[in-house]
């Protein structure tokens, strides 16, 4: 090897060297360990307290529209209950007016 190529290889052997340096002292930094560790955490508490809210919101847009529908149709039941009640008085007033017809009728024929 000449000269120059023994030199270039000192420089890049001494680069590495404090890469792996760097690397190692990053390692130690218990301190920066833990903020990067509680900052990584706290973006995924908050990315998981979006996520649940968006899907109690969704949930409860659900519920509303459930509720909804299930009030619309007990709506039309008591209307159709009322209605059935309001003809019942009707029917049986009815109803008693063709027995009654038909008492009167039989009463003449056998007289």
């Amino acid at each position: 090897m000449t000269q120059p190529e023994i030199q270039q290889e000192i420089e890049q052997t001494r680069e590495r060297l404090g890469q792996t340096v760097e690397e190692l002292v990053a390692k130690t930094d218990l301190k920066a360990r833990a903020r990067d560790k509680a900052a990584d955490l706290q973006v995924q508490a908050r990315d998981k307290a979006a996520d649940l809210q968006a899907r109690a919101r969704d949930k409860a847009a659900d519920l509303q529209a459930r509720a909804r529908d299930q009030a619309t149709e007990l709506s039309a039941r008591v209307r159709q209950s009322q209605i059935v009640q309001r003809r019942w008085p009707l029917a049986v007033a009815a109803g008693g007016l063709v027995i009654a017809a038909s008492v009167a009728f039989w009463r003449r024929r056998t007289r």
